[in-house]
């Protein structure tokens, strides 16, 4: 592997992102995306508790419960290591979802049909590692059928590599699809100053 070329790549990604962030509709697509995936990871990092206790209290309780999972996004009363996962994929998958956003307009608008799709494919693979703190509650039924009283230990551990996986995906899939933002905007660029010329 060309690591300078791979380096290069992360370099023009990083611009492609930047560009984005000038335009409104990548914000449309990233505050309410970071907003609910960090939402919904919080609620559902210890396994599924939060939501059987909304069931059994009520109305005002389950409003305090939403909102110190809301305040959770922002490291309110979260331990460090485990609140900078959590954020850290929300702020990736609003980050791909802004870029989506993005670039679906932009290929719409300029009918670049011969750009590849492969990027936003990579990107709703990213997303589609969801929550992977979930991964808790799924993995312990299972794990507990063959390994017994250690499930829920094995459990954690394996929803921490989930993370940690769906963290490096998430980055490689932002290279791929801030590339593609930065061929398309300054592409566009370019077409403009060659219109007025």
């Amino acid at each position: 592997m060309n690591w300078r070329k791979w380096l290069d790549d992360f370099v023009l990604a990083s611009k492609g992102i930047l560009l984005a962030t000038k335009e409104k509709r990548f914000w449309y697509g990233f505050i309410p995306s970071f907003l609910f995936f960090g939402l919904l990871m919080n609620l559902l990092a210890g396994g599924t508790s939060k939501f059987k206790l909304m069931f059994s209290i009520g109305f005002p309780n389950n409003l305090k419960i939403l909102g110190e999972s809301f305040l959770g996004i922002f490291g309110y009363n979260q331990p460090f290591l485990d609140w900078l996962p959590i954020f850290f994929i929300a702020l990736l998958q609003g980050t791909l979802i802004g870029l989506i956003v993005v670039l679906w307009k932009k290929k719409r608008e300029n009918n670049a049909a011969n750009l590849e799709k492969a990027g936003i494919i990579t990107g709703l693979i990213a997303l589609g590692a969801g929550c992977p703190t979930c991964g808790t509650t799924l993995l312990t039924p299972l794990i507990a059928a063959f390994f017994s009283t250690g499930s829920l230990a094995i459990a954690g551990t394996l929803s921490i590599i989930v993370t940690w996986i769906a963290i490096v995906v998430a980055i490689f899939a932002l290279k791929r699809l801030g590339l593609e933002t930065y061929v398309i905007i300054i592409n566009e660029k370019y077409l403009a100053k060659k219109v007025k010329k």
